[in-house]
């Protein structure tokens, strides 16, 4: 059974369609990612299916329940949530131990104490009972807030932007942490954020938005090799079109020659646009062609420790493309563009 799902969710504000007709759909110990650019519609779904706004049309499940429909609306207090915000909403006047226990009401002194242990263990804060948030780093006190998200064992878990606020140098290591840690608990997750590197890192599927829709579900690895849309392939990540021509399923005629496909489609139409990512080019030496070749001018560079990237201008249309160390070009000078073989993402003219 799915833990959470949306069917045909709209909502309007101010006469302005903010989300509409949204599906999604979280399996059980799942961990979905909303991600998509600023004023797609992820936080309002968040709020929607926490019931901080009402939804005008569809249903809401949360572990199987009806919570929101035409006719009801649960309100966020017995939809059996955590919540995880970006300012990660600690209580300044409350010790760690007392923030944990903050929602659990309904137990005894002694099944407060077992269960805040138990997070204190499972969030590594094991001596930090009796400090205040102001005494904790950023990194810990995330973990406080995860740790008061999850001590009353919800049915679902949402997450706004919780790593916005943390230090880059560090980021990383927290998500897998706080990931660690969400996984121990076994429950699922609902994450929202517009870092693409955040949501590859954190998540086990990405819901891609658009426009108030999920434009596209599914794995990371399964939307960055196979984008429904160019809104999609565009989104995960930056990329240059060139005209193409379908040969067969696994090759493609290109202004700078034949493109090969690691995996096979069959397409509608035999003239496109394939979408090619910066590291799915090669530059090379001018005087290693001996034939008609498609050339580009550099641009400018920069050194970067271990490579240089070049910015140069293809098909009318500027990228930056990492060289070797070994392998340097200067501004203004000729090179050959070639095409690398991939996955090649084709979308119809």
């Amino acid at each position: 059974m799915s833990s959470l799902i949306l069917q045909g969710v709209s909502y309007h504000y101010n006469g302005t369609k903010v989300i509409h007709d949204l599906d999604l759909t979280v399996g059980k110990d799942e961990i979905v990612c909303l991600l998509g650019a600023s004023g797609c519609g992820k936080t309002t779904t968040l709020k929607a299916i926490a019931g901080l706004i009402e939804a005008k049309q569809g249903s809401i499940f949360i572990d199987g329940k009806l919570v929101s429909n035409e006719q009801s609306f649960v309100s966020p207090e017995h939809r059996n949530i955590g919540m995880m915000f970006q300012d990660y909403a600690l209580f300044p006047h409350l010790t760690v131990a007392n923030n944990i226990a903050f929602g659990l009401s309904k137990m005894s002194k002694a099944q407060k104490q077992h269960r805040v242990d138990e997070m204190l263990k499972l969030v590594h804060l094991i001596g930090c009972a009796d400090r205040f948030p102001h005494q904790l780093s950023g990194g810990q006190q995330q973990r406080v807030a995860i740790a008061r998200a999850l001590a009353y064992k919800p049915s679902l878990l949402l997450l706004d932007e919780p790593f916005s606020n943390i230090d880059t140098q560090v980021r990383f290591e927290l998500i897998a942490d706080i990931r660690r840690i969400i996984k121990a608990t076994q429950v699922s997750a609902v994450f929202v954020t517009h870092s693409k590197e955040e949501a590859f890192a954190f998540s086990d599927t990405l819901a891609i938005m658009h426009r108030g829709k999920i434009a596209q579900q599914g794995t990371p690895e399964q939307l960055f090799a196979a984008p429904s849309s160019k809104e999609v392939a565009e989104f995960l990540g930056q990329g240059i079109y060139l005209e193409a021509e379908v040969l067969t399923t696994t090759e493609y005629n290109t202004p700078f020659g034949l493109v090969k496909s690691y995996i096979g489609h069959e397409h509608r139409a035999s003239v496109g646009k394939i979408y090619v990512r910066p590291h799915q080019i090669e530059l090379v030496s001018d005087n290693l062609c001996d034939r008609h070749c498609e050339r580009a001018t550099i641009l400018s560079s920069r050194f970067i420790g271990s490579a240089y990237v070049y910015t140069v201008v293809i098909a009318e249309q500027e990228v930056e493309v990492a060289a070797q160390y070994d392998q340097s070009f200067e501004k203004n000078e000729q090179v050959i563009i070639k095409i690398k073989p991939h996955t090649v993402n084709f979308f119809e003219s």
